[in-house]
């Protein structure tokens, strides 16, 4: 997201609410359908920024302000003292009932939170009776139990002062349910001796349950929604951990440029890594860009798959190669790693761009066979799902080498993780956010830079190398200029011969040394300029391969035929506006915003058209100057105060400042990548401890390793005996 747009549209209470003054779609985690109710799902759409932003909220309305009447499944009865009593109906094997036994006191402090859950209401644990040295029984309380505190007794801020009172509010109010566990030594179990259900207070309602907790946020910038129309064929995500202090799971959208350069599509942080959650945010995704992706790359999660077998129907799915092959030494460790060449052979087989999956699977049983792997448990699961990962069951499917190019990607993604820290809140992660994406942004137009600057410089006379210059970007065209180059010096004409009405030309290719390599079959039809080559290049790359262009250089074909350029390899494929005031900030249709918007647009142009000349670039600025002058003694002043700095953010942003923040914090958050810091290693990575050094100790006059003179016992005992010494 652009980082004008996100810094001046949130508060500085963003950790409370997440960019909510932005358009975005509120989502309602409740069951009710009625389209009546104050608590069905809304839509706020607020301006006509471009920028799209969805965040999902438990409850964003707040249910105190809606009379609503008690739940059906709460039972409220009267005490003979006149107290009302509250339980809830819930399902009988939840209910910690007197008789039930757990092999723990874990499992039955378990169970109780879990009834607890049900019920609406919160535990703490309670007393613990001892006897001879031994625990006899311990009770769980609602954590309302105990009395408040009288108010003869209270804090005040002030020791000399008995006015002053701080305020508080106080949370208990002697409520009496309770399970007592007694820890049975006969069977070495704990049982449930009392339980006591009803309670003095209110239960939480079902639906004020996690009250308006953030769970879920996604959002996609203008460049974003840009990039992603030129180049979102192929489409990578991955969840990345310990990016913000609530341990919400980060989850970037990549994809690669005409340059072949990481973009961002879009970004989510998601409460959980379940199904549910993927699901939500793809449909956000979907959202936002309007289409679907031809094929996406993720690693092996289970729920990602899922979730994509369920939202991206016209998508395909693969797994990440980049992610399976760099487990290849922590899986194949020892010496049949490090004295053999199977890592060589095994890298070469399931990159092999050329073979067919029966092929495939012959040379993996030789394979196999060759190092005696039939029971190594890791390969047998990635041979069992190998039509989900290796390229050979992906040849048919358009520029499929990219999901190669794609492994860039994960480091893209882990910058995103290096930028910013486990301990920043969420308005911190953001910035750290916009700065790394701001800095992608800018090798993207450096790229784009480089191509427009760049002249002409052919190897060879052919007439088609400049047509290519002309079209693509300056990094895909060396590649093209590459195969041109190949077609002319490596590659001959063998055989031809015509087969109804298809001319096929064999190919030859020849390596450095005028070797012959293979011999690949082009298939072309001379009046559609229809051509196909067995290696099955275009399909593969999106441009042309050497064997085509050899064919084309003898039926003098000086133009790459439109059937086969690829659009998103084109220089132009992006608007040159993309980085524009309308694109970065948004749209505002006031006449004074249209006007400014164009004359920033304009001297963007001319400091572009000028950026080379010195003079130029002096002269228009003295013009800028003459013109600041007259504007002043016109007596136009810029506002001043509080309130004109305000209303200057609102205006650029279209968005009034918010009074209100109505989206708390995430809480709760516990995900498979928020635990310690380090991660588990295997037998092959792990490495012996060094033996500590030893060293002298100026005390005891020994060459130690578990001590030094700081912490020597000599001093110890010597201060012991002092300490008895003394009367």
């Amino acid at each position: 997201m652009a980082s004008p747009l996100m810094a001046t549209n949130l508060s500085s209470n963003f950790d409370e609410a997440f960019a909510l003054n932005l358009p975005i779609v509120m989502n309602n985690t409740t069951n009710i359908e009625d389209s009546n109710s104050p608590l069905s799902p809304i839509n706020v759409f607020a301006h006509n920024l471009n920028d799209y932003i969805e965040v999902e909220v438990n409850n964003e309305h707040i249910i105190n302000d809606v009379p609503i009447q008690e739940e059906e499944d709460i039972v409220v009865s009267i005490s003979p003292n006149g107290t009302k009593l509250y339980t809830r109906k819930v399902a009988e094997h939840l209910i910690p009932v007197k008789g039930c036994r757990f092999k723990s006191f874990e499992d039955g402090l378990q169970t109780f939170k879990s009834y607890a859950e049900k019920v609406g209401f919160s535990v703490r644990k309670g007393q613990t009776k001892w006897w001879k040295d031994a625990v006899t029984h311990k009770y769980l309380r609602c954590n309302k139990a105990g009395n408040p505190q009288p108010k003869n007794k209270f804090d005040t801020l002030d020791k000399g002062s008995l006015k002053q009172k701080r305020r508080s509010r106080f949370t208990t109010c002697d409520c009496k349910v309770h399970i007592l566990l007694n820890f049975d030594e006969a069977k070495n179990d704990w049982v449930v001796v009392t339980f006591d259900e009803y309670h003095n207070h209110p239960l939480v309602s079902s639906i004020n349950k996690d009250l308006n907790k953030l769970r879920s946020v996604f959002w996609a910038d203008e460049i974003s929604k840009l990039n992603y129309e030129a180049f979102g064929d192929v489409l990578a995500f991955d969840a990345t951990y310990q990016t913000n202090k609530y341990d919400m799971v980060f989850v970037p959208f990549t994809g690669v440029d005409n340059n072949k350069n990481c973009v961002t599509f879009g970004a989510g942080l998601i409460f959980d890594e379940t199904t549910e959650s993927f699901i939500w945010l793809l449909e956000c995704f979907i959202t936002a860009h309007k289409k679907q992706p031809v094929l996406v790359l993720t690693d092996q999660d289970a729920a990602m798959r899922q979730a994509i077998l369920e939202v991206l129907l016209a998508s395909r799915h693969r797994l990440c190669m980049w992610h399976i092959m760099k487990k290849l030494p922590v899986k194949i460790f020892g010496e049949l790693l490090q004295n053999t060449n199977i890592r060589k052979l095994l890298h070469r087989l399931v990159w092999n761009l050329f073979i067919s999956p029966a092929t495939f699977e012959s040379r993996w049983q030789d394979l196999i066979e060759m190092f005696s792997l039939q029971d190594h448990e890791w390969l047998s699961e990635m041979y069992a799902i190998r039509h989900r990962w290796v390229p050979a069951y992906f040849r048919e499917l358009p520029l499929c080498c990219l999901m190669k190019t794609t492994s860039r990607c994960e480091s893209s993604n882990s910058s995103f993780k290096v930028n910013s820290s486990s301990a920043n809140t969420l308005v911190q992660f953001m910035l750290c956010y916009d700065a790394r994406l701001e800095s992608q942004r800018y090798r993207q137009r450096l790229a784009q830079f480089k191509t427009s600057d760049t002249s002409f410089v052919g190897i060879t006379n052919l007439v088609i190398e400049k047509h290519a210059f002309d079209l693509y970007s300056h990094t895909i065209f060396l590649e093209v200029q590459k195969e041109i180059t190949k077609g002319l010096f490596c590659c001959y004409i063998s055989n031809k011969e015509l087969v109804d009405g298809v001319h096929v030309y064999h190919v030859s290719h020849l390596d450095r040394r005028n070797d012959l390599t293979n011999t690949f079959q082009v298939k072309f039809e001379s009046e559609t300029l229809s051509t196909s080559c067995s290696c099955r290049g275009f399909t593969r790359l999106g441009y042309l391969c050497r064997h085509i262009f050899a064919v084309y250089r003898v039926n003098k074909i000086e133009k790459i035929p439109e059937l086969y350029i690829s659009k998103r390899w084109l220089r132009n494929v992006l608007p040159s506006s993309i980085y524009s005031l309308h694109s970065r900030y948004g749209v505002d249709n006031q006449p004074q915003s249209v006007l400014r918007t164009e004359i920033l647009d304009l001297m963007t142009e001319c400091c572009d058209v000028l950026r080379g000349d010195i003079e130029g670039l002096s002269t228009f600025a003295n013009q800028l100057k003459d013109m600041r002058q007259e504007l002043i003694k016109k007596g136009y002043r810029e506002p001043e105060g509080k309130d004109a700095a305000c209303s200057v953010i609102e205006e650029l942003v279209g968005q009034p400042i918010v009074s209100e923040i109505s989206v708390a914090n995430p809480e709760g958050i516990r995900n498979k990548g928020t635990g310690k810091r380090g991660r588990i290693h295997a037998p092959a990575e792990k490495k012996s401890k060094k033996p500590r050094r030893v060293r002298l100790c100026h005390t005891c006059n020994k060459y130690v390793d578990d001590h030094d003179s700081r912490n020597c016992k000599k001093i110890t005992a010597q201060a012991q005996e002092q300490e008895n010494a003394c009367p």
